[in-house]
């Protein structure tokens, strides 16, 4: 199998490009940090990297055309970032809307219409359970998993409509210990390899949508189903 990793230099993207090379796969690893990328190359001969930055649409494209001159069987859309704002300073939002919202939509798109073209195709993109409801610590972080998460669910239709063997699945996990876990008081903090494990499994069943680790499916439910008055308070 042919794997796309995007995000792949850290965090759960290099624990999923690492453990898809033990497989056997043939893994592309796209970052933009290559010292790390060369890290990963290092561990695995499955694994060739790319450098690239989401948020430079122009180079990506170029990179894309390169990586797309053969088939994708596995994509997995795992770049993000996100930082507290408390204070709703923008120069601290743009870099999150820019990688998380312009630079993810560019490549999901890319990627459907690569699977498009091929008539198959699995798409897997990270989101967050941090997306279900608005956080003023990190507004423009929730904001903009509740974009990837519905931006799965319209792609997850369109393919449904198609009648093509194309598979969307949104992974939401909860707090996991990489860099992005931020602030004070974090509970349930799972480690990375736990997680990407329930994340291979969710994508080898064709999921559509994969709460992980699976303790988070509560905070999920209550999350989803909590008041607003009752949430704003909190």
């Amino acid at each position: 199998m042919r794997v796309l990793i995007i995000g792949a230099s850290s965090g759960i993207g290099k624990e999923l490009s690492l453990r898809y090379a033990v497989l056997g796969n043939e893994v592309i690893a796209v970052a933009r940090r290559m010292p790390l990328l060369r890290e990963l190359a290092q561990a695995n001969s499955n694994i060739q990297i790319a450098q690239c930055d989401v948020a430079d649409i122009e180079s990506s494209k170029v990179l894309l055309a390169q990586i797309f001159t053969s088939p994708i069987d596995l994509a997995i859309l795992c770049s993000g970032v996100g930082d507290l704002n408390h204070d709703l300073d923008f120069a601290i939002e743009q870099p999150t809307l820019d990688i998380n919202v312009i630079g993810w939509t560019f490549f999901a798109d890319s990627i459907y219409k690569k699977f498009e073209e091929q008539r198959y195709g699995h798409l897997a993109v990270i989101s967050s359970c941090g997306g279900l409801r608005g956080e003023p610590q990190a507004p423009s972080y929730s904001a903009s998993k509740a974009f990837q998460m519905n931006y799965a669910e319209a792609l997850c239709k369109k393919a449904f409509k198609s009648k093509l063997p194309i598979v969307v699945t949104d992974i939401r996990p909860g707090l996991v210990n990489t860099r992005m876990a931020k602030g004070e008081g974090l509970f349930w903090v799972m480690p990375v390899e736990k997680v990407a494990v329930q994340i291979m499994t969710a994508i080898a069943k064709k999921k559509e949508v994969a709460i992980v680790t699976k303790r988070w499916a509560i905070f999920h439910w209550i999350m989803k189903h909590l008041p607003r008055s009752i949430y704003k308070g909190m």
